[in-house]
């Protein structure tokens, strides 16, 4: 098995956990994962488009409609866990109150920037905006917002910035495994979002048992540790 490649799509908000899990598989079985991790729309697209693919990890209900069109192995999809919509602020500034809407209104309002994964096909962009409309705080009302391609650049964005008051709002995984962000809570009562992530064994892979074995390191009882200190709610 040494010298043998896998290729990996996944939702940025494994990112952390499946990182780790490629290492392990490198030290073990010589085995090199050639990984893309990107916002769950962008990730779509490229599956779609017919992008090579061993093992995928995404949100539940697209593993779902993939197991639906016959294009993951249906007997190898397994769930990772929930990962919740958070606040970020930057590490040694004093955390925001966030706990009801209105104070998260309030800190949202009075923010400088906002730092956020594309608000377009990143689950937690898209949730974000359905915040902000919902606080009235949509259509020019919200302080200057930082749009980046992923959960993971917005919140490195976040940690090099020096602007002072500024905030993040991505998956809580994210949050945790950048340096220099401080994860403040996840988003509060009616605005919440749990997300539930699953893996699976893309149907046209070229080393199905191979497939198998990352699936299940990424979400097997073994990873469980790993999976919650990520930051996933098992």
């Amino acid at each position: 098995m040494k010298g043998t490649e896998l290729r990996l799509l996944s939702a940025g908000a494994a990112q952390a956990v499946a990182a780790k899990i490629m290492i392990e598989l490198r030290a073990d079985a010589g085995v090199d994962v050639r990984a893309t991790f990107q916002p769950v729309g962008a990730l779509e697209d490229r599956l779609l488009a017919g992008e090579p693919c061993d093992v995928v990890v995404s949100t539940a209900a697209m593993i779902e409609e993939f197991a639906r069109d016959g294009r993951v192995a249906v007997s190898t999809i397994s769930t990772l866990g929930h990962v919740h919509t958070g606040i970020a602020v930057r590490s040694g500034e004093d955390a925001p109150l966030i706990g009801t809407s209105e104070e998260l209104r309030a800190s949202l309002a009075t923010a400088t920037r906002l730092y956020v994964p594309d608000l377009e096909r990143a689950t937690a962009g898209i949730h974000f905006v359905k915040v902000l409309r919902a606080l009235g705080l949509h259509d020019g009302a919200a302080p200057p917002i930082a749009s980046y391609p992923n959960g993971a650049s917005a919140m490195a964005a976040l940690a090099a910035s020096t602007e002072r008051g500024a905030l993040g709002c991505t998956q809580i995984t994210e949050i945790k495994s950048t340096p220099g962000v401080t994860l403040v809570g996840a988003l509060p009562g009616e605005f919440d979002l749990a997300t539930l992530y699953a893996a699976a064994v893309w149907a046209s892979t070229r080393d199905p048992e191979l497939a198998r074995r990352f699936v299940y390191r990424l979400a097997g009882p073994d990873s469980r540790d790993l999976r919650r200190d990520a930051g996933f709610e098992l």
